[in-house]
């Protein structure tokens, strides 16, 4: 069993639709989770439907919709104070050096991340590298095994088949849970959701297959 588990993303979210019911299974385990999430997602285009958010306040209300995911899903939260859409222009080896001392005062034996180069936003590129190289940059008999979660469309053909496969449909209440807690950002995705169940209520299989499934690559350092 894992001692410590921690989350890298860059965006209010992205926990919950990449990684909330792995999440909620460590929980279930008594594995406490911490996410570090990069961002405000102050530069989201979505500001609700119907519209409810403006640029100004949107920070604010992204802040608090993850404080309330992170509420549901039982894990403690950092805010690591980078600017959205800017990741991808900090200097690297600084966000890897921060990460690092976080990393080592936690002491973690997992951390989740984004796959550099095949996770589709710059911001999720950005710092799924700096979180990959503030693991490497640690005593190699203290570091964590690090998932790589991947996203791309072609990343099959290009890197593989993930390694961890986590079934995840058990737990898609609670992930459900946690996206609905960011409203601003998951109509659309919510929408679509609603509209796959069936006369019973029940979520239609290919629903199930797209969020019940939760993939990751183990980060070789050797390579």
């Amino acid at each position: 069993m894992e001692k410590h588990v921690v989350v890298i993303y860059p965006h209010p979210d992205d926990e919950s639709f990449g990684a909330a019911g792995t999440i909620t299974k460590f929980r279930r385990e008594g594995v406490p989770v911490t996410y570090l999430c990069g961002t405000l997602g102050e530069m989201g285009r979505n500001m609700g439907n119907p519209t409810f958010a403006n640029r100004e306040v949107l920070p604010e209300i992204r802040k608090e919709e993850l404080l309330e995911a992170c509420k549901k899903l039982d894990i403690d939260l950092r805010m690591l104070g980078y600017r959205d859409k800017t990741l991808e222009f900090e200097d690297r080896d600084e966000v890897a050096r921060h990460l690092k001392s976080i990393l080592e005062e936690i002491n973690p034996s997992l951390v989740i991340t984004h796959y550099p180069e095949h996770a589709v936003h710059p911001d999720h590129n950005a710092l799924g590298a700096a979180a990959v190289e503030a693991v490497r940059l640690m005593d190699p008999d203290e570091r964590p095994t690090v998932w790589a979660q991947a996203i791309t469309n072609n990343y099959y053909e290009e890197i593989g088949i993930p390694e961890v496969q986590n079934d995840v449909a058990s737990f898609f209440d609670e992930k459900m849970e946690a996206i609905l807690s960011h409203k601003s950002q998951a109509s659309g995705v919510l929408n679509n959701i609603r509209n796959s169940r069936n006369q019973n209520g029940e979520m239609h299989e290919e629903a199930k297959k797209h969020l019940g499934k939760e993939h990751f690559f183990i980060w070789n350092y050797e390579k």
